[in-house]
């Protein structure tokens, strides 16, 4: 075999090998959430001094095609200087998207659910200390046909005070793929469901969010969306 032959032959080895590299690291990376966002986060009562409540979300899930389930990473963090005392953490889920499970966490009945929503779970926390944070793993369904939102209050132990809210934020795809195994969503992006008519989205639920029997009036616009502040849960606490 002639030396430049050897060369060309060694040359589409490498080209292949780099090929099918590059293939297996984006089949690895499939079921990859990606970096915490706190898209769609707003402080929202006053924390105690030192205290300082976010939260993250995926900024990306996948859902199976033909289950509907998806795995979410909620997570909340204390970025203060000061442990926080006695918290709660809320996930809820809307129009497409279904909560079925949060890991250590109570499901909410469905009486005192907030309007709008579908599902929701409590979460507990005794104390979440100066820089430190903790995940929750949130079993979910999610209707391709629909929009779907999430939505991450962190509140007082009592429930009297929400001091961060993430969202109701989306989480969907503009560019549906139905024939595929599995349907990668993006957040803060609006579902563009999978319809046999068209483009056109469907309507799936109320434009805004009432709070319901406590009596708290909505939040303004400026607020961006705050629809759980000041409102005290009826949900049992386990």
């Amino acid at each position: 075999m002639s030396s430049r032959r050897t060369t060309t032959i060694a040359g589409s080895l490498v080209t292949a090998s780099f090929s099918l590299v590059m293939i297996l690291s984006g089949t690895a990376g499939a079921d990859d959430q990606g970096p915490g966002s706190g898209k769609g986060g707003k402080a929202v009562d006053e924390a105690p001094a030192g205290v300082k409540l976010t939260t993250l979300l995926p900024e990306k899930i996948s859902v199976d095609n033909t289950s509907k389930k998806t795995d979410i990473t909620a997570t909340v963090k204390n970025e203060g200087s000061k442990e926080s005392g006695k918290v709660k953490l809320l996930v809820v889920g809307f129009d497409g998207l279904t909560v079925k499970n949060v890991q250590g966490c109570s499901p909410i009945d469905e009486k005192n659910l907030p309007e709008g929503s579908n599902s929701a779970f409590s979460c507990s926390i005794d104390n979440l200390a100066a820089g430190k944070s903790k995940s929750y793993a949130v079993d979910a369904t999610f209707d391709l046909g629909k929009t779907g939102k999430i939505c991450l209050p962190v509140q007082s132990g009592d429930g009297k005070k929400t001091f961060w809210q993430q969202g109701p934020v989306p989480f969907g795809t503009t560019n549906p793929s139905p024939n595929a195994p599995a349907t990668p969503l993006l957040l803060g992006t609006d579902n563009k469901p999978v319809a046999p008519d068209g483009d056109e989205l469907p309507q799936t639920g109320p434009g805004v969010l009432p709070l319901g029997a406590a009596g708290a009036a909505l939040l303004t616009a400026g607020a961006a969306g705050l629809w759980w502040s000041r409102r005290r849960p009826r949900q049992q606490e386990s």
